[in-house]
């Protein structure tokens, strides 16, 4: 049995991190978050709001003092961040060190750029409607950024943000909406793996027969049509050698063979997601 001694009181309200999406309930939630996602924090996060959860949520008054005159100075991120840690300890000094290094080198990138990074974190996540809604404020910053004349990150960068909204869409299952973005990511970069990406959105939402006509129509892609189903084939040898697919393959057998034994099954493979489900 392990026994964690925790600073401060468990809050009955969640403090939001910004950019991350993320809701915490203690300080240690609030240190593990922070050092995990330490390239995806920004100076949002010096801000009253978590002054005031510190210590009326976590009854650590003396933590936001000494962070009170970091947010209203406007100091450093990493600088904040380490100030909690340490406070804490949550981690090791060599731990801490290594979430400085990360926040340093991130302060390095543009407005733009560190948000692309936190709605990408979000599709990592499986969070895709609120990551589509983040890529489509990305763009219209880009394009304001254009109207202006101001400086901001090369054509290549804008691409990557189309394809990931690709990437997000094709999580929902919205392969006509993904084609699009990763068509229009091709024609920023002519990067070719955005063309193979925009083929296989287009395979998914078509049927065989729908695909077949329209590759067809696609003379000059036709090295990445070949590509793609060269793709698809070790796709499906791979997905058939794995244990899942062999676990579905089997209880499709055992449901025409033995229906009572196929519903004891079910009920135990639910209660294992169960379980797994509350120690995660």
């Amino acid at each position: 049995m392990r026994v964690s001694v925790c600073v401060g009181n468990y809050a009955k309200e969640p403090y939001r991190i910004p950019g991350l999406e993320m809701n915490v309930f203690s300080m240690e939630e609030l240190c593990y978050c922070m050092k995990e996602n330490a390239f995806l924090l920004d100076l949002s996060l010096l801000d009253d709001g978590l002054l005031d959860w510190i210590e009326r949520e976590c009854g650590l008054g003396e933590l936001a003092d000494r962070l009170h005159p970091l947010v209203h100075r406007r100091g450093q991120l990493s600088e904040f961040v380490v100030a909690i840690l340490r406070y804490v300890g949550f981690c090791g000094e060599e731990a801490i060190q290594e979430t400085e290094q990360a926040l340093k080198k991130g302060a390095g990138l543009s407005g733009i750029e560190k948000r692309k990074n936190q709605v990408d974190y979000l599709v990592r996540k499986k969070k895709y409607r609120p990551a589509l809604r983040g890529y489509d404020e990305l763009l219209q910053k880009w394009q304001a950024q254009e109207s202006e004349g101001a400086a901001k990150p090369a054509s290549d960068f804008q691409a990557e943000i189309w394809h990931n909204k690709g990437v997000a869409y094709a999580g929902l299952m919205l392969y006509e909406s993904a084609a699009e973005c990763f068509r229009q990511a091709y024609e920023l970069s002519g990067d070719e793996a955005y063309c193979v990406d925009y083929l296989a959105a287009k395979r998914m939402r078509l049927s065989e027969k729908a695909y077949v006509d329209f590759a067809a129509g696609c003379t000059e892609w036709y090295p990445q049509t070949q590509e793609l189903e060269k793709k698809y084939r070790e796709a499906a040898e791979e997905w058939e050698k794995h244990p899942d697919y062999l676990q579905l393959y089997n209880r499709r057998d055992l449901k025409s063979r033995d229906r009572q034994k196929y519903n004891e099954e079910n009920e135990r493979l639910v209660q294992a997601l169960k379980d797994s489900y509350r120690c995660s």
